[in-house]
Protein backbone atom coordinates (compact mmCIF):
# COMPACT_ATOMS: atom_id res chain seq x y z
CA UNK A 1 0.00 0.00 0.00
CA UNK A 2 1.33 3.47 -0.98
CA UNK A 3 1.25 6.20 1.68
CA UNK A 4 0.85 9.87 0.78
CA UNK A 5 3.73 12.14 1.73
CA UNK A 6 3.61 15.79 2.76
CA UNK A 7 5.92 18.52 1.42
CA UNK A 8 8.48 17.76 4.13
CA UNK A 9 8.73 14.14 2.97
CA UNK A 10 7.13 12.66 6.06
CA UNK A 11 4.06 10.41 5.72
CA UNK A 12 0.75 12.23 6.03
CA UNK A 13 -1.35 11.49 9.13
CA UNK A 14 -4.18 9.06 8.51
CA UNK A 15 -7.71 10.39 8.70
CA UNK A 16 -10.23 8.31 10.60
CA UNK A 17 -13.63 7.53 9.18
CA UNK A 18 -15.24 9.66 11.92
CA UNK A 19 -13.45 12.84 10.74
CA UNK A 20 -14.65 12.78 7.13
CA UNK A 21 -18.36 13.43 7.88
CA UNK A 22 -17.37 16.26 10.27
CA UNK A 23 -15.56 18.05 7.44
CA UNK A 24 -18.66 17.73 5.24
CA UNK A 25 -20.84 19.21 8.01
CA UNK A 26 -18.46 22.21 8.36
CA UNK A 27 -18.59 22.86 4.61
CA UNK A 28 -22.39 22.73 4.67
CA UNK A 29 -22.46 25.23 7.57
CA UNK A 30 -20.24 27.64 5.61
CA UNK A 31 -22.51 27.43 2.57
CA UNK A 32 -25.55 28.17 4.74
CA UNK A 33 -23.81 31.21 6.26
CA UNK A 34 -23.06 32.56 2.76
CA UNK A 35 -26.71 32.19 1.74
CA UNK A 36 -27.95 34.17 4.76
CA UNK A 37 -25.42 36.93 4.09
CA UNK A 38 -26.58 37.14 0.46
CA UNK A 39 -30.24 37.45 1.49
CA UNK A 40 -29.38 40.26 3.92
CA UNK A 41 -27.61 42.16 1.12
CA UNK A 42 -30.53 41.74 -1.26
CA UNK A 43 -33.02 43.08 1.30
CA UNK A 44 -30.78 46.04 1.98
CA UNK A 45 -30.64 46.76 -1.76
CA UNK A 46 -34.45 46.96 -1.97
CA UNK A 47 -34.77 50.29 -0.16
CA UNK A 48 -37.43 52.59 -1.46
CA UNK A 49 -36.63 55.66 -3.50
CA UNK A 50 -37.98 57.89 -0.73
CA UNK A 51 -35.52 56.63 1.88
CA UNK A 52 -32.62 56.96 -0.57
CA UNK A 53 -33.59 60.57 -1.31
CA UNK A 54 -33.75 61.30 2.43
CA UNK A 55 -30.23 59.91 2.88
CA UNK A 56 -28.91 62.07 0.03
CA UNK A 57 -30.34 65.22 1.63
CA UNK A 58 -28.61 64.42 4.91
CA UNK A 59 -25.27 63.74 3.21
CA UNK A 60 -25.26 67.02 1.21
CA UNK A 61 -22.55 69.44 2.43
CA UNK A 62 -23.63 72.58 4.24
CA UNK A 63 -22.89 75.97 2.75
CA UNK A 64 -20.27 77.97 4.63
CA UNK A 65 -21.09 81.32 6.12
CA UNK A 66 -19.40 84.45 4.79
CA UNK A 67 -17.41 84.83 8.02
CA UNK A 68 -15.71 81.44 7.56
CA UNK A 69 -14.84 82.09 3.92
CA UNK A 70 -12.66 85.09 4.80
CA UNK A 71 -8.90 84.52 4.68
CA UNK A 72 -7.15 83.53 7.88
CA UNK A 73 -5.61 86.36 9.85
CA UNK A 74 -1.82 86.39 10.08
CA UNK A 75 -0.59 84.74 13.27
CA UNK A 76 1.76 86.71 15.50
CA UNK A 77 5.28 85.34 15.80
CA UNK A 78 5.69 83.15 18.90
CA UNK A 79 8.16 84.21 21.58
CA UNK A 80 9.96 80.87 21.58
CA UNK A 81 9.57 77.87 19.29
CA UNK A 82 10.37 74.69 21.28
CA UNK A 83 12.91 72.26 19.81
CA UNK A 84 14.18 74.61 17.10
CA UNK A 85 17.31 76.71 16.89
CA UNK A 86 16.79 80.44 16.97
CA UNK A 87 19.27 83.09 15.82
CA UNK A 88 19.54 86.89 15.59
CA UNK A 89 21.36 88.50 12.71
CA UNK A 90 21.63 91.37 10.26
CA UNK A 91 20.11 91.26 6.77
CA UNK A 92 22.86 91.66 4.15
CA UNK A 93 20.73 91.05 1.03
CA UNK A 94 17.06 91.21 0.08
CA UNK A 95 17.44 91.01 -3.71
CA UNK A 96 15.58 87.69 -4.03
CA UNK A 97 11.82 87.29 -3.88
CA UNK A 98 10.64 85.95 -0.48
CA UNK A 99 14.25 85.23 0.52
CA UNK A 100 16.77 87.24 2.51
CA UNK A 101 20.39 86.55 3.40
CA UNK A 102 21.16 87.03 7.09
CA UNK A 103 24.66 87.28 8.58
CA UNK A 104 24.99 85.71 12.03
CA UNK A 105 27.97 87.08 14.00
CA UNK A 106 29.48 84.95 16.76
CA UNK A 107 31.99 86.50 19.19
CA UNK A 108 33.84 84.14 21.53
CA UNK A 109 37.12 83.88 23.39
CA UNK A 110 39.69 81.38 22.18
CA UNK A 111 39.92 78.48 24.64
CA UNK A 112 43.69 78.44 25.00
CA UNK A 113 44.91 81.92 24.09
CA UNK A 114 42.03 84.05 25.32
CA UNK A 115 41.92 86.20 22.17
CA UNK A 116 38.43 87.34 21.11
CA UNK A 117 37.58 85.66 17.81
CA UNK A 118 34.79 86.92 15.60
CA UNK A 119 33.17 84.46 13.23
CA UNK A 120 30.14 84.88 10.98
CA UNK A 121 27.97 82.70 8.82
CA UNK A 122 25.32 83.52 6.24
CA UNK A 123 21.88 81.94 6.24
CA UNK A 124 19.26 82.00 3.52
CA UNK A 125 15.98 82.83 5.24
CA UNK A 126 12.38 82.58 3.99
CA UNK A 127 10.61 85.97 4.23
CA UNK A 128 7.02 85.33 3.12
CA UNK A 129 5.89 88.96 2.91
CA UNK A 130 9.22 90.59 1.93
CA UNK A 131 9.16 92.67 5.13
CA UNK A 132 12.88 92.76 5.96
CA UNK A 133 15.32 95.13 4.27
CA UNK A 134 19.10 95.43 4.15
CA UNK A 135 20.55 96.37 7.55
CA UNK A 136 17.55 95.20 9.62
CA UNK A 137 18.15 93.20 12.79
CA UNK A 138 15.97 90.08 12.53
CA UNK A 139 15.10 86.96 14.48
CA UNK A 140 15.07 83.68 12.51
CA UNK A 141 14.11 80.12 13.42
CA UNK A 142 15.16 76.77 12.00
CA UNK A 143 12.62 75.02 9.77
CA UNK A 144 12.29 72.19 7.26
CA UNK A 145 14.23 72.52 3.98
CA UNK A 146 12.35 74.98 1.77
CA UNK A 147 14.85 74.92 -1.12
CA UNK A 148 18.40 73.81 -1.83
CA UNK A 149 19.83 76.45 0.53
CA UNK A 150 16.89 77.73 2.64
CA UNK A 151 16.47 76.07 6.04
CA UNK A 152 15.46 79.11 8.11
CA UNK A 153 12.29 81.21 8.44
CA UNK A 154 11.87 84.83 9.50
CA UNK A 155 10.10 85.24 12.83
CA UNK A 156 10.13 89.01 13.17
CA UNK A 157 12.07 92.19 12.49
CA UNK A 158 13.57 93.36 15.79
CA UNK A 159 14.98 96.68 14.57
CA UNK A 160 14.57 98.46 11.23
CA UNK A 161 17.64 99.94 9.53
CA UNK A 162 18.04 103.73 9.65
Amino acid sequence: MVTKKTESGKPAPKQSAARKPAAKKAAAAKAAAKKTAATKKSTAAKKTAATKAAEIKVAAPKKRSAARVKAKAARPAPERVPGRKERRGVVVSDAMDKTIVVRIDVVQKHERYGKVVRRSSKLHVHDEHNTAGVGDLVRVVETRPLSATKRWRLLDVIEKAK
